[in-house]
């Protein structure tokens, strides 16, 4: 359809196909190394997908960062993505990552859902702040966790950051992508389900962070929200839309200052 192209991400990045086993594997040796202090498929809901790994720190956390992956609401789970809770949990927080169901065998309504009893789930399991970080479809869910009509005040009030990682903020453009087949949303849907147009917002800060190298599609998003929601906005020079998340997994990047500090 017509913006198919416009979408795509994996044709234009070098070796795509080795990124996603190379992220399991490398979230498998992280696991590992935790032992004990990674606490696996915790349940927020009654679905087998409605599951998160908690991460902890050597001591008391200082507070939890949350994790939501993304694959256009239609690929992967939590168990890819545990190395990027490498920076966070060294740097005394606890780190969550949650999976949800799929399109099309659910909505992008549905999955939004699961990712507010997923978030209340964790903060019951961990005091303190909470920080919000999503890639690309995980972007639009950790900002739609903003909207005062999903969280209860007392977890909503406790968000101190949040950092969509190019994300999807405006899904009207999805409508004329073939993707849509699986993601079944009418105008309604799409803007009912657009962070750009959420007005009545906990209040966080946001940061808006997108690779310097992503489609223009994306940097377009980025700037949308950015506008939107009046947020700060970062260009990660010289990433693209598979290697932007990879400062997660660094202490020192200027990504974790934002979720630590």
């Amino acid at each position: 359809m017509e913006l198919d192209d416009a979408y795509a991400n994996g044709a234009y990045i070098a070796a795509a196909e080795d990124y996603p086993p190379r992220w399991a594997a490398s979230a498998q040796d992280f696991r590992n190394s935790l032992r004990d202090r990674a606490r696996l498929d915790i349940p927020y809901g009654e679905g087998p997908r409605h599951r998160f790994d908690l991460f902890l720190p050597e001591g008391s956390p200082k507070g939890v960062f949350v994790f939501v992956h993304g694959g256009y609401w239609m690929a992967f789970d939590k168990n890819s993505w545990s190395h990027l809770a490498r920076g966070a949990v060294s740097q005394g927080w606890a780190v969550a990552m949650p999976s949800y169901d799929l399109c099309p065998d659910v909505r992008i309504a549905d999955i939004t859902r699961q990712i507010t009893a997923a978030v209340a789930r964790i903060a019951e399991e961990v005091s303190g702040p909470i920080a919000l970080a999503g890639h690309s479809a995980g972007g639009h869910l950790v900002a739609r966790m903003l909207d005062k009509a999903l969280l209860a005040p007392e977890v909503g009030e406790r968000i101190k950051t949040v950092i969509p990682i190019s994300p999807l903020s405006d899904l009207r453009p999805l409508l004329r992508t073939s993707m849509n087949q699986k993601f079944k949303m009418d105008s309604a849907a799409a803007i009912a389900e657009s962070p750009v147009d959420m007005q009545d917002r906990y209040e966080a800060e946001v940061t808006v962070w997108v690779g310097g190298e992503e489609r223009p599609a994306f940097l377009d998003q980025a700037v949308w929200l950015t506008e939107a929601w009046e947020a700060d906005h970062v260009i990660a020079l010289g990433k693209h839309h598979f290697n932007v998340i990879d400062p997660l997994a660094d202490p020192e990047s200027d990504l974790i200052a934002l979720i630590v500090n």
